[in-house]
């Protein structure tokens, strides 16, 4: 299961307003990055036949079949700081994560 803050709703929505309302939101997890795994967002218009489409408080989460067991219980967060905006991921299956906070390891 993966869950959305408030916030995370809000900025995709917000993000999805600038692109086209109906494109679909999709978190992949990668190679990469400084601790082996990195997360990936985009907008995309097609879902793949292995994608999974998860509709989560409005937003429709499309997500790979690789992707899904790095990201059990993965909450999604955005925030602002100093620095500017950017998603928050919290991950509880990971053992370690960059200061980044875009990367991890398993």
């Amino acid at each position: 299961m993966i869950h959305l803050s408030p916030a995370a709703t809000n900025e995709i929505a917000r993000l999805k307003l600038k692109q086209q309302p109906q494109i679909l939101f999709r978190l992949q997890v990668k190679s990469g990055g400084c601790s082996g795994w990195i997360y990936d967002l985009a907008f995309d218009e097609v879902v793949n036949s292995e994608d999974q489409v998860i509709d989560i408080q409005n937003v429709q989460l499309v997500i790979d079949k690789e992707t899904i067991k790095y990201i059990d219980g993965l909450t999604l967060d955005y925030s602002e700081d100093l620095m500017g905006g950017g998603f928050r991921f919290y991950n509880p299956i990971a053992t370690s994560t960059c200061s980044c906070g875009n990367s991890f390891s398993i």
